[in-house]
């Protein structure tokens, strides 16, 4: 059957005009009730709901800062019997908007929990922030900023080449590039991308560090799941992080042309 000629211009026109934001980041923990525990206690997070699945040997749960419907939330999954996950170095840490960086740092402290980074402005800048690890060793990087709809605000992932990974994900997800920033003294460049401005939706942070171009995946990948497409797909990108989106309508010419323009791996999942 012939296909019909998909150019880079025409590739996901969806992207241009439907109404997307990032839904939940999925990983795996080692302890499910340590880690809802942390989570509640020390960041401020409510458990939105929680199943267990005895049928396939595994229970998961959703907890964030607002409904589901309208925020951007995360979703623990606990396989039977696995203590301890390799989070590999493809994936950096999560960002959470705080308007007291130093009393947030106190609250993990008091609770046993782990600061990686004391309080301070970030390198080359002025906003105030902390570094901290969750039972599972997954980073967090507290940002201190005012009131905000979006308090759980950034996924950031490590990539070896910067500007093919902003193309594809403007193609790919419809992403739009916010802002990006190089730090020569630092060595690194990074760029915000997402479906809205950095203090009310979650965005992705990409991080590209001077002549790094791979890096491990390990096995307690994040997943992101972006709405509203009704088909699933598993995007396996570069081999260094993997995302679960979900594409609208007619996937075959479009995505195939994607999947050769950025060497991808497509794998079809359940709905």
């Amino acid at each position: 059957m012939a296909q019909a000629a998909v150019s880079e211009g025409n590739v996901l026109g969806w992207a241009k005009t439907d109404k997307r934001r990032m839904l939940h980041v999925v990983y795996r923990v080692g302890n499910l009730d340590k880690t809802i525990k942390f989570y509640t206690e020390c960041l401020g997070m409510k458990l939105l709901r929680r199943r267990d699945i005895p049928e396939e040997s595994y229970a998961n749960a959703f907890l964030g800062y607002g409904p589901e419907d309208s925020h951007f939330v995360v979703e623990l999954t606990y396989n039977y019997g696995v203590d301890k996950y390799d989070i590999g170095t493809g994936f950096g840490h999560f960002g959470i908007a705080v308007e007291d960086v130093a009393k947030t740092v106190d609250l993990v402290k008091a609770k046993g929990g782990k600061v990686t980074r004391e309080p301070g402005p970030v390198k080359g800048g002025k906003t105030v922030i902390a570094f901290i690890e969750d039972p599972d060793g997954y980073k967090f990087e507290l940002l201190e900023r005012g009131p905000t709809p979006e308090p759980l605000c950034q996924v950031m992932l490590r990539v070896g080449d910067l500007d093919r990974s902003i193309k594809f994900y403007e193609k790919a997800f419809g992403m739009e590039l916010l802002r990006k920033r190089d730090n020569p003294d630092y060595k690194y460049t990074i760029a915000m991308m997402g479906y809205g401005p950095e203090d009310k939706s979650a965005v992705l942070e990409l991080t590209y560090n001077y002549g790094v171009m791979e890096y491990d995946k390990g096995n307690g990948y994040a997943q992101v799941n972006s709405q509203p497409f009704p088909k699933r797909v598993l995007l396996y990108f570069r081999g260094i992080f993997k995302f679960q989106v979900s594409l609208r309508m007619v996937l075959s010419e479009t995505f195939l042309a994607l999947h050769r323009a950025y060497s991808t791996q497509l794998v079809s999942t359940k709905t």
